[in-house]
């Protein structure tokens, strides 16, 4: 049974992860098709800095449908071992889908080395994180409200020292999925997402609906003062840790993003609940199809369908280049929604025109 006031929360929900996956897009194209030696420009760092906020967000969101699944679990009154159950099969779908999306681009990519598919991708992320968070089920709602963002803070804060640790011997694959590295989605940092995001969504579903725009305004000031702390101990002249990189596995760049991650997700349900039109957003149209969108354009980008574009476009033509590929995903979205519709309307057109000759020999 959906709480009231659930449609709207998903329509808003939808949104933010629909805003996360137009900031990739452009991302990954500037990153791809841009000119190496105007890299150190304005729109490159622009580009760049926002094209590192999807990655949380997502699995941010992530976190917050987990916590969805596994209330509704508590609410149909399912056993402990099947909550943790169901939880492991979402983990598993997730992380097939990551290996079919690696054999993929493995194959259109022949002859590149096998050990491509092992890549740790941001799908492989979910997937081992939501295996881990499984145990959460075990706890009720109000529970994993408090546990979740205690359990992000010590993924976030145990990041630098697991950079640290002696990995000597441990095979590559297994570092890839635990230690914090520029090129994968390590558990450390990355899963301190996925829990906040399993406190964000039970605490949602814990919410009555005339609580809701006050948590919202709640939502937007703790992300506020989030960057805002997180920001100030980054700067301060020393540290707790003996070495830690802020790009690299920095708890406070987590909640930094953390923080925007709130701001937004406040943005998005004003928006969606007081400020647009009713019926039909291209923005939330992305929301429901990120992972289709996702998986179709890392190819797109990064395969051998367009290498007169790659590193070989200036700035204004990879802006340009950006938005057609946006334009050209949005197809791909409203044809994968409305599939039905539109077969509909072509067998209509079809039928129209075998039976055109009819009419005018009627005539």
């Amino acid at each position: 049974m959906e709480p009231s006031g659930s449609t709207n929360r998903l329509t808003y929900l939808d949104w933010l992860r629909g805003v996360a996956g137009i900031i990739m897009l452009q991302g990954h194209v500037f990153q791809s098709f841009l000119k190496p030696d105007q890299r150190g420009g304005a729109a490159y760092m622009f580009s760049q800095f926002f094209g590192g906020m999807p990655p949380a967000i997502f699995l941010f969101l992530t976190g917050v449908t987990l916590a969805f699944l596994m209330y509704s679990f508590e609410r149909k009154g399912v056993s402990r071992g099947e909550r943790v159950t169901g939880t492991l099969r979402r983990a598993g779908y997730l992380f097939g889908i990551a290996m079919l999306m690696r054999l993929q681009l493995w194959l259109f990519s022949w002859p590149s080395p096998w050990t491509n598919m092992l890549k740790v991708d941001i799908l492989n992320c979910m997937g081992f994180g939501l295996a881990v968070m499984s145990v959460m089920a075990l706890f009720t709602a109000a529970q994993r409200v408090r546990i979740c963002a205690v359990l992000g803070l010590l993924i976030a804060g145990l990041a630098p020292l697991v950079t640290q640790m002696d990995w000597t011997g441990v095979p590559r694959i297994v570092k890839a999925y635990i230690a914090p590295d520029y090129n994968y989605f390590g558990f450390f940092p990355w899963a301190a997402y996925l829990a906040f995001g399993i406190s964000a969504g039970s605490l949602i579903r814990l919410l009555k609906h005339e609580d809701y725009d006050r948590a919202m305004q709640w939502a937007a000031m703790l992300g506020v003062a989030l960057i805002l702390l997180a920001r100030y101990f980054a700067n301060l002249p020393f540290s707790i840790y003996p070495k830690s990189e802020f790009w690299l596995d920095s708890p406070a760049q987590v909640l930094i993003k953390v923080g925007v991650t709130l701001l937004i997700l406040a943005v998005a349900y004003v928006w969606t609940q007081y400020g647009a039109a009713p019926g039909w957003s291209w923005v939330r149209q992305f929301g429901t199809t990120s992972l289709l969108v996702y998986w179709v354009h890392i190819e797109l980008v990064y395969g051998r369908w367009l290498p007169w574009c790659k590193n070989n476009l200036d700035a204004w033509q990879t802006a340009l280049a950006s938005v057609i590929v946006i334009a050209l995903m949005l197809l791909l979205a409203v044809g994968k929604t409305y599939r039905k519709d539109i077969a509909e309307y072509l067998r209509s057109l079809r039928w129209s025109w075998f039976a055109k000759p009819d009419r005018v020999a009627a005539d």
